[in-house]
């Protein structure tokens, strides 16, 4: 019974420790995109003529920051399902 009151813990764990790692994520690519749309709307009010180059240079970060952040939340998931032991 031992065995497997241990292997409940251990999931649990796992669980937690998934759960925390993608609420992290998600925080960090809400403060990443936020910190880049700030850059961006900054920069086309200096220039409002270069307006659309900015948003593309700015729509290609926030694609590849989504991406990093997919990524870490599959990686999450992958952990919180394993098996233990």
């Amino acid at each position: 019974m031992d065995a497997n009151v241990a292997h409940w813990v251990a999931l649990q764990w796992g669980y937690i420790a998934a759960g925390l790692g993608a609420g992290l994520v998600i925080l960090g690519a809400a403060f990443g995109i936020g910190k880049l749309a700030a850059a961006a709307m900054d920069a086309s009010g200096r220039q409002p003529e270069v307006a659309g180059q900015v948003r593309t240079s700015m729509l290609l970060a926030a694609v590849l920051i989504e991406g990093a952040t997919f990524f870490a939340l599959v990686i999450c998931i992958i952990l919180a399902t394993k098996s233990v032991g």
